[in-house]
Formats: structure tokens, C-alpha cells, sequence
């Protein structure tokens, strides 16, 4: 009686993707190590820069526009006048100090505003989220970026305090074509360091956020200005014992 060999059939492709899932994974690890190694460093160090002000300035190198520069200088919170820090918070995010990286009611109100209407939208970020997209992430409402931007944000909660968040988020911001932080914005639009912003000026500061390209600080519109005005009677209900929860 015959014996019946036993054939081995060989896919050359299987191996390939078996080699393509360990480079993947590989890849992916190193991200994450390397994302958590940085942001642990973060919660000690200045940031040199971040991941927004290097796509723009490789931006315009591409756009053959050498003469764009960063206006960037990293400063404690303790040099941050109290009335910029209640003015971001009344403005963008004023469950900061309770929530967790996300606020499910903002994000649910902007949802329905922005269903209603195309105009003006609303959008439900918190500072914290605010603060990985600029950190680490791009700009844009694509939701690969979005995707992303919930395990960052968690990340960037669990290993930093609210105070440290706050801090990074207003040094990193970008307050006009090339001006990042709250220092630079200062001394470019008030001839001042942040430190001495007074009411008005941190809340009409807080009020471009959102899009200073757009809306500008030494030339605010009229939409600006009521925003302003928002703002402040916002800070005067909150109060700067506010700032003292973020402790």
C-alpha cells in the first residue's frame, strides 16, 4: 500500500504579512514608548517647540517663504498674569478643572449647534484636548486626527496636573501668523511681558483664540470685541479663586 506524501503548500505572501504585522507593531510600540518617554519629560522641561510650529515653518520653507519666523519664549505659569489663565478657562474650557480630558456636554451642545447651522461652528474641545493637537498632533477636523487625539489627550491628563496643561496650552497657542505663546503674544500686541496683561487685554487675547488668523488682537472686529466683553463678565463670575481648584 502506497504511502501518501504530504504535501506543504507554501504562500509567500502569508510570510510577507506575518513581517508586515511585526514592523507595524514595531513601529506602533516605538510611538507609544516614545510619545509617553517625551511627555513624561514635558511635565519637568520647556517645550523647545511643538508639533504645529514645526509643520508651519516646514510649510512655508516649501512655499519658498524664507522670511517666516517663530516668535516663541517658553514662560512659567507663575509668570502668566492669574487674569490670562481665568480668561482661557472662562473662554474655552471652564470645567477644566473637573473633567477628565473631555467635556461630553460641550462636545454633545456643539454637535446639535453645528448641525443646525454652517455658519459659525462650534466646536467642543477642552484645553486639554486642545493642548495634544497642538503639542503633538496637526490641525484640521479629519477624523483620523481626531481618532488620535482621545488616547493622547488621556495621556497627557494622566501624567500631568491641570496646572502643567494650563501652562504648556498657553505657551504653545498660536496667537497670530508665527506668534506662539502667551509671552510672545504679549510683548508683540502690548509691548508687555505676560505677566503684566491686565482684564481686558488677557480676555480680548482669549477671544482669537479659536482662529487668529481670522480674528485679530491689533485689529479686533466687531465680533471680537463682543466676545471680549464676554469674556470678562465670565472671569467676573468665575473669579480668580477659580484658578485655585487646578491646586
Amino acid at each position: 500500500m502506497s504511502k501518501v506524501k504530504k504535501v506543504k503548500l507554501h504562500f509567500p505572501c502569508l510570510g510577507f504579512l506575518r513581517q508586515s504585522k511585526q514592523f507595524f507593531y514595531c513601529v506602533f510600540s516605538f510611538i507609544v514608548i516614545t510619545l509617553i518617554t517625551l511627555t513624561l519629560l514635558f511635565r519637568f522641561v520647556p517645550i523647545p517647540f511643538s508639533s504645529y510650529m514645526a509643520q508651519q515653518k516646514v510649510i512655508h520653507i516649501l512655499q519658498r517663504d524664507f522670511s517666516y519666523d517663530l516668535n516663541y519664549q517658553w514662560v512659567s505659569i507663575d509668570d502668566i498674569a492669574w487674569q490670562m489663565q481665568l480668561a482661557v478657562i472662562a473662554s474655552e474650557d471652564q470645567r477644566f478643572p473637573y473633567h477628565e480630558g473631555f467635556d461630553w456636554k460641550a462636545i454633545k451642545n456643539a454637535l446639535k449647534h453645528n448641525q443646525k447651522t454652517q455658519k459659525r461652528l462650534h466646536g467642543g474641545s477642552t484645553i486639554s484636548q486642545q493642548t495634544a493637537k497642538n503639542l503633538y498632533l496637526w490641525h484640521g477636523r479629519d477624523w483620523i486626527r481626531k481618532g488620535i487625539e482621545v488616547p493622547v489627550t488621556f495621556m497627557l491628563e494622566t501624567l500631568w496636573d491641570k496646572k502643567r496643561i494650563l501652562e504648556v496650552y498657553l505657551n504653545i497657542a498660536e496667537f497670530g501668523p508665527g506668534i506662539f505663546g502667551i509671552e510672545a503674544a504679549s510683548r508683540y500686541y502690548f509691548k508687555k511681558s505676560a505677566k503684566q496683561l491686565l482684564h481686558s487685554e488677557a480676555a480680548l487675547l482669549a477671544a482669537i483664540l479659536p482662529n487668529p488668523m481670522l480674528f485679530k488682537a491689533d485689529r479686533p472686529s466687531a465680533y471680537v470685541r463682543q466676545k471680549q466683553q464676554h469674556i470678562l463678565h465670565q472671569m467676573s463670575l468665575l473669579g480668580r479663586g477659580y484658578l485655585k481648584l487646578l491646586d
